[in-house]
């Protein structure tokens, strides 16, 4: 197995978070506030204590949960619309916002506040270290076949549907692809193959 680097592509980490999230708002209609997703994803054990001041910490879980969020309204538009706001976050159906005027702002100075990672205001190598004990924590949680983490690159490149010579950002937006066709709460999705497409991506990244 390679190293556990998280690579950058494209200016930006790939948040773990984002599925973990996903599988949240999948879960129920109602509306959400970041105090309250935080609690949510504590209590499965997908997010811990990242800084021993807690105004620190408290800002360095609201700064990842904001990030994922902005991350996923991405990945879903124009299929499902997210709302994203501090005190108001949900998931609608394309035919709730039927005939709707709702479109991503990617201009919007929250927004662009927090997907931008240099606001977290740590070191690279730090965001890096994070972020993949988060991955380590989501595939603990994703569990599955053991037998899976004999792949190595070629073939996680292969099951990804590339070459090996595929540049970082190719494998990224492959990536992306996959999980969210295969996410177990998408209508065609298939947990066995997302658990493996996981476990490429961590190979991979």
């Amino acid at each position: 197995m390679t190293d556990n680097r998280l690579e950058k592509a494209d200016g930006q980490f790939e948040n773990p978070l984002v599925w973990p999230l996903f599988e949240v708002l999948q879960e129920t209609d109602r509306e959400w506030r970041v105090h309250t997703l935080s609690s949510h994803l504590i209590e499965k054990g997908l997010l811990t204590q990242l800084d021993e001041s807690p105004d620190k910490d408290l800002f360095k879980r609201n700064f990842l949960i904001m990030n994922a969020l902005y991350q996923l309204q991405t990945e879903l538009y124009p299929e499902q619309w997210l709302q994203v706001e501090a005190m108001s976050i949900q998931l609608f159906s394309v035919a709730k916002t039927a005939g709707s005027t709702q479109a991503i702002d990617t201009t919007h100075p929250l927004r662009e506040y927090y997907v931008e990672w240099t606001n977290y205001q740590v070191e690279e190598d730090e965001v890096k270290r994070l972020l993949n004990d988060f991955w380590s924590n989501y595939r603990r949680y994703l569990g599955g076949s053991s037998t899976i983490s004999s792949m190595d690159r070629i073939q996680a490149l292969k099951l990804f549907g590339l070459s090996e010579s595929a540049t970082a950002k190719e494998i990224r937006k492959q990536w992306r692809k996959l999980a969210m066709q295969h996410h177990p709460d998408r209508e065609s999705g298939n947990a066995d193959k997302f658990r493996t497409m996981c476990e490429a991506w961590n190979l991979l990244r």
